[in-house]
């Protein structure tokens, strides 16, 4: 079974996340920091991470530079209430599927998930 990995600092954001997707038929499996999603034994079963850029340890974008270094191909949906130039330029070199800027409506994330699912294909 493949899941939709959900990492972000933010309590009320990882569970109405996880609801959402929950109604539209993904499981999914939340994670309070990318040390944590970091932290698992295998990926084979990640389907997609939305992945908030900037919380407290890793941020969104050092999770990508890890995955990166571990040669894990993992489609990225990156979310922010704080774009700029720089998380953007970041957030592409690192192959992210989607920019997401919170808040987003629930058709443009699960959106972004069906785009981010053909990719893994």
């Amino acid at each position: 079974m493949t899941i939709v990995c959900i990492v972000d600092d933010d309590v009320s954001v990882r569970k109405s996340l996880a609801n959402l997707l929950r109604s539209a038929g993904y499981p999914s499996r939340v994670f309070v920091s990318g040390e944590e999603f970091l932290s698992l034994a295998s990926f084979d079963d990640v389907a997609c991470l939305l992945l908030d850029l900037k919380m407290h340890g890793l941020s969104g974008i050092e999770v990508m530079q890890a995955l990166a270094l571990m040669d894990r191909k993992i489609p990225v949906i990156c979310m922010s209430a704080h774009w700029d130039e720089a998380a953007l330029a970041a957030s592409s070199r690192y192959g992210a599927t989607e920019c997401l800027r919170k808040p987003f409506s629930s058709d443009a994330l699960l959106g972004a998930v069906e785009l981010a699912l053909e990719v893994k294909g």
